[in-house]
């Protein structure tokens, strides 16, 4: 079992201070198909350091916690989905003439053998998962 560290860019035609939105809970509902942020304590911002939501699918549900802020510059989420895999996601946008380029890093530790495969299959797919990304965003602004 190995822990994982993937990064990937994309870009965004939003500035910074409006682009960061896409990465947070909420801002991921407007363009993650069945992306249902589930918050078990009302959180009025949901960039807050400390504040926490969790998702599901079928196989798994994740626990999410803002670890760190640095609007508009970064966020940084600690993720747990128990007996599965722990890490960290963290997204950090920079200006650009026409936008934000924005790098995606997921830094993962599988808990299981199981969830090894599973994540050396994630990683090998990383680069396609970040340009799909990149087309459910562009298509959500357009």
């Amino acid at each position: 079992m190995n822990r994982r560290v993937l990064s990937a860019a994309l870009t965004v035609p939003l500035p910074p201070e409006e682009a960061f939105r896409l990465f947070t809970a909420r801002g991921e509902r407007d363009w993650v198909p069945g992306w249902e942020p589930v918050f078990p304590v009302e959180a009025p911002d949901d960039t807050a350091p400390g504040t926490v939501w969790l998702t599901s699918t079928e196989e798994e549900e994740t626990t999410w916690l803002v670890a760190s802020l640095d609007f508009p510059r970064s966020v940084s989420y600690a993720r747990i989905t128990p007996g599965v895999r722990a890490g960290t996601v963290t997204v950090a946008l920079a200006a650009t003439d026409s936008g934000s380029a924005v790098t995606v890093t997921y830094d993962m530790t599988p808990l299981t053998s199981a969830a090894a495969e599973a994540l050396d299959a994630f990683a090998a797919d990383y680069p396609s998962v970040i340009r799909s990304w990149a087309e459910l965003i562009a298509a959500h602004l357009a």
